[in-house]
């Protein structure tokens, strides 16, 4: 096997991934000394006990690098950009205890986890992968091509956003339900290291943060899926007290008033229409004493916030997860990768919610082949497996720092 150059990432500078702040902050917590705030914080989450595999790490940044070089439609500097799946040895372990007839990939990005999956499970009958990025959908295509043998096997890949996960499916006429379903929110390294994509906080670009820039036909409807808000319009049009209310419920930034009222002051001189200048106009917010990553931080919050605005990535989350656990066949599986508290205490509370329908929550047994899942819930419809979430390895956030917010949570429906 070829050998992969592995490198440390850097520590990422986009809107999803650095700088956020426990959802428990303030208050009482406040006072704690960091030891006893590390503490509560294992207390709230598992840290994954599984081996982390490098060899696998490493096979992926080899398939990456093979298929820019065997592929020349598709440019992209996998050297710089190298995206590799969050969590992948979790992912497997969950669903390793399964028969999957059938899987859906909501959020398929460059193909790694889906790639793994099939790898995994040869028994596929069924898999659906649906990305609202058409570039990744391009880079996952080639990857999941020149790696599997899908000779056996229904493969689609759809560009759509995962809110429509329910009338995709709709569209195949002997699929009513499926075994298992995945969920990665994050987003990949490619989108972060384009400035042309506007998610960077130190690299020049437009105040786009689309997830889909791009017009392309929907699956669906036969219409044009571009999204057409960007950042740049909510910055120099959107009602003062609108801005606010994002940098406050999104970014969850304390300092959002000033921030706010530096906004509608820059639309006096022309308004913000590069990430440099909404970086700057942050970094002039921040306390000098604080230094380079006290603006940082700060900026990375912004950035997050008008991301989550511009895609309406909660809303869409929300409803998703519904529509997910409504398309399961019982004993299927659903498995949500999250980067923020925002996103987390959603998929947390929905997951409840679904398996309640407004009846009692119990302790459930654990089931000893499945080490990784230490505390259930049962609930009449369903059952949570992951009481508290899972969370990398430590080996695994050395090797790659920009996983280290993620949080895997999964239910199984009864």
């Amino acid at each position: 096997m070829a050998v992969a150059k592995l490198r440390l990432f850097p520590h990422s500078l986009c809107g999803g991934f650095l700088g956020r702040r426990s959802c428990s902050s303030g208050g009482a917590r406040a006072n704690l000394s960091p030891a006893k705030k590390s503490l509560a914080l294992v207390k709230r989450r598992t840290r994954s006990d599984s081996e982390f595999d490098l060899e696998a790490y490493a096979q992926v940044l080899v398939e990456q690098t093979n298929h820019s070089t065997e592929n020349r439609a598709i440019e992209v500097d996998w050297d710089a950009a190298a995206h590799v799946p969050v969590m992948l040895g979790e992912v497997l372990q969950v669903f390793s205890q399964k028969h999957l007839r059938s899987f859906v990939d909501c959020t398929v990005g460059a193909g790694g986890h889906s790639s793994a999956m099939i790898r995994a499970h040869p028994e596929l009958q069924f898999y659906l992968g649906l990305d609202v990025d058409p570039k990744a959908l391009d880079m996952a295509r080639v990857r999941i091509d020149a790696t599997t043998d899908c000779s056996s096997m229904e493969l689609s890949l759809r560009h759509g956003n995962f809110r429509s996960l329910k009338q995709i499916l709709g569209t195949f006429e002997l699929i009513e339900s499926v075994d298992g379903i995945l969920m990665d929110l994050g987003i990949s390294s490619m989108q972060v290291n384009n400035p042309e994509r506007g998610f960077s906080v130190l690299e020049d670009g437009p105040l786009d943060m689309r997830m889909n820039p791009h017009v392309r036909s929907c699956v669906i409807f036969n219409e044009s899926c571009q999204a057409t808000l960007k950042a740049e319009d909510i910055l120099n049009s959107w009602p003062e007290a609108e801005v606010g209310r994002i940098l406050r419920e999104y970014g969850e930034e304390s300092n959002w008033r000033l921030l706010q009222k530096k906004i509608v002051s820059a639309r006096l001189c022309g308004g913000l229409h590069s990430t440099k200048e909404l970086a700057d106009l942050v970094r002039s917010t921040c306390p000098p004493f604080k230094g380079r990553q006290g603006w940082i931080k700060t900026a990375t919050r912004v950035f997050q916030a008008l991301r989550i605005a511009v895609n309406d990535e909660l809303e869409s989350l929300k409803v998703t997860l519904d529509e997910a656990f409504d398309s399961l066949a019982s004993g299927g599986r659903l498995a949500v990768i999250s980067f923020h508290s925002l996103e987390d205490r959603i998929v947390k509370q929905s997951f409840l919610s679904i398996i309640n329908n407004g009846e009692g929550l119990e302790k459930a047994d654990l089931d000893v082949s499945e080490s990784w899942s230490k505390a259930r819930v049962l609930g009449r419809r369903g059952l949570v497996l992951t009481k508290r979430p899972i969370t990398p390895s430590d080996e695994e956030v050395k090797v790659n720092p920009r996983c280290r917010s993620a949080k895997l949570r999964v239910v199984q429906k009864i």
